[in-house]
């Protein structure tokens, strides 16, 4: 059986959002959101200096990477990030799922990860100054720090969904038992 072409995999559209945000979208065939989440991408990444941040850190300078990056439109980034991940992911399930039941899908997926991710990137940026402890100076940077604290804020995120979500059919399969 010939899978129709506009079926989208969920996994291929979030890792094009991952390579750039807005990719996914253009992935998805959502135009109008890629091309919107690519230019806001662009205009977070020129106003923050991330970029150049990024080399001087790669360098080993560090204080350079903090003198240079601008925190206001860095904590704009995990945001359009995030979202972009998270709609592309869930896009592509939709269309899929479209596809194959003709129905609409009802469910979104990974919203307590990309939360949890937004929530702990902006705490790994606004924490980076933690590098002048001994022990976490492999956070001495704040895209560093930025990662590290989103994926742990990602784990969270979405164990507490998980954990809404088994409670949730728990009562509701315990009033269908009364």
């Amino acid at each position: 059986m010939k899978k129709d072409d506009t079926c989208k995999s969920p996994v291929a559209a979030m890792l094009w959002s991952f390579a750039l945000p807005g990719f996914g979208q253009l992935y998805n065939r959502d135009y109008l959101l890629g091309l919107l989440l690519v230019a806001w991408e662009i205009i977070i990444n020129l106003y923050s200096n991330l970029n150049i941040a990024l080399m001087h850190s790669f360098h080993g300078d560090f204080e350079m990477a903090h003198d240079i990056i601008d925190y206001e439109w860095g904590l704009f980034y995990p945001s359009v990030f995030a979202f972009s991940l998270w709609q592309a992911y869930n896009k592509a399930k939709a269309v899929t799922y479209r596809q194959e039941h003709q129905k609409e899908l009802k469910k979104v997926y990974f919203t307590g990860l990309f939360f949890g991710l937004t929530t702990g990137m902006n705490i790994g940026l606004t924490t980076h100054h933690l590098y002048q402890v001994k022990a976490l100076q492999f956070l001495a940077f704040p895209v560093f720090s930025g990662l590290f604290f989103g994926v742990i804020g990602a784990v969270i995120g979405h164990l507490i969904e998980r954990f809404a979500e088994n409670r949730k059919q728990r009562n509701s399969n315990h009033q269908t038992d009364n």
